[in-house]
């Protein structure tokens, strides 16, 4: 069974990070799978070894799995075929903590405008930037100092060490506790 749960935690990974790389437009697609994905795994753990608390372990390396598969995508496509412009600043549109920066390149106005989420973008009126742009549209522009692939990847990689660690630690334990003699009944 903790074979079966490694390589059920393995699926969920390759699953939502191809899913990440179909939908690479949309993020909610990944990350409503991926939620729906990395919770199967956690009730896997805690129906398959009766452990609350390594259920509620296995939620940690879950975060990093939703965070690598869903980003991995579109940074893994602006590093690939992304286009580097250098820009300037020009304006900025503040809605809440919405920011979003008009772009001005060497050819003039940028369609697409930097979106920044947050409270303090850290970005100001005549700073200038790299910026990666996506030739098809289909990605958002972004920072080029910001995409990082390979560090997205390691994230996944360390969630899917987690859970191999979980999965190992949920087998390890079911083995001491059968040797023992004590069997739990199945408690949700």
């Amino acid at each position: 069974m903790t074979m079966l749960l490694v390589l059920f935690g393995l699926v969920v990974i390759g699953l939502n990070t191809a899913v990440a790389y179909v939908a690479v437009g949309t993020k909610v697609v990944p990350i409503i799978t991926g939620l729906v994905l990395c919770l199967a795994f956690v009730i896997a753990v805690r129906l398959l070894h009766r452990a609350a608390w390594l259920a509620f372990l296995a939620m940690v390396p879950a975060l990093f799995v939703l965070v690598g598969s869903v980003q991995l995508a579109p940074e893994a496509v602006l590093e690939t075929r992304g286009v580097r412009q250098e820009v300037t600043i020009v304006d900025v549109e503040v809605l809440g903590k919405r920011h979003a920066f008009t772009l001005q390149g060497a050819d003039g106005r940028l369609d697409e405008p930097l979106i920044y989420q947050g409270s303090n973008p850290g970005h100001r009126v005549g700073d200038r930037l790299a910026v990666l742009t996506d030739p098809d549209g289909v990605v958002e522009l972004e920072v080029a100092d910001r995409v990082d692939s390979r560090g997205m990847l390691a994230v996944l990689l360390l969630g899917g060490l987690g859970w191999t660690f979980i999965a190992l630690l949920a087998g390890w334990r079911g083995h001491v506790r059968r040797r023992k003699g004590r069997y739990d009944t199945l408690v949700i």
